[in-house]
């Protein structure tokens, strides 16, 4: 079952701005922040150096200065972006609707992460891959199949079961949603869960609004 969103909606169920959980989902695993924090650290710091030392002497002093220290603030404004970037994505569709349907099937993978050289105790550098179990949801109702959602697994995630109830929104570039284009992440009721790979919603609005529309 699809009810398409009044206009305005989309708007106040994805924001513009990025919050708390997409701040935290695009700042991304702890050898990604590392990165950011070294770029942030080695570009600020050179911009800064520069700028002191060209201070008086050139016009481009204070735009090194201005560099520099938005560099430094990198490791903030980075996810912030990105996650802005993401939000634009869906937010440009011009027909979004609230699904209501269920967990058709379910299944997992493992899916490679990250593979990088490291030494091992000889000193050969040898090839370690990182792996992670995702879980998906293939979403039907009585149309047939929708679309899935996947995302990596997690305990709490063994509960899911085939029929559960699942509301998601849908969005689409055609006003009769003969295509789908994108889901957002998903809620699933009866198990008061939340899944997905990232968090579009505002979640508690979202909730709020099926609460309205799915009486």
């Amino acid at each position: 079952m699809l009810i398409p969103l009044r206009p305005g909606e989309l708007q106040r169920l994805i924001p513009a701005v990025a919050t708390g959980p997409q701040f935290n989902a695009c700042s991304g695993d702890p050898r990604k922040l590392l990165q950011r924090v070294l770029i942030s650290v080695i570009v600020g710091v050179i911009s800064l150096l520069v700028s002191q030392t060209l201070a008086f002497r050139s016009q481009f002093a204070p735009i090194l200065l201005v560099v520099g220290v938005a560099a430094l603030l990198y490791v903030l404004w980075g996810p912030i972006i990105e996650a802005g970037r993401r939000n634009a994505t869906l937010r440009r569709y011009p027909a979004a609707a609230i699904f209501e349907g269920e967990v058709g099937d379910l299944f997992t993978q493992e899916l490679l992460e990250e593979r990088r050289e490291q030494a091992d105790r000889s000193g050969r550098l040898q090839m370690v891959e990182n792996r992670r179990t995702w879980l998906s949801l293939e979403l039907e109702d009585e149309d047939g199949y929708l679309g899935r959602v996947r995302f990596p697994m997690e305990k709490k995630h063994q509960q899911i079961r085939r029929g559960m109830v699942v509301r998601t929104l849908v969005l689409s570039d055609r006003k009769d949603f003969s295509r789908i284009s994108a889901l957002t992440d998903a809620w699933l009721p009866e198990g008061k869960l939340w899944v997905g790979e990232y968090p579009y919603l505002l979640r508690p609005a979202f909730e709020e609004l099926c609460l309205r529309r799915l009486r």
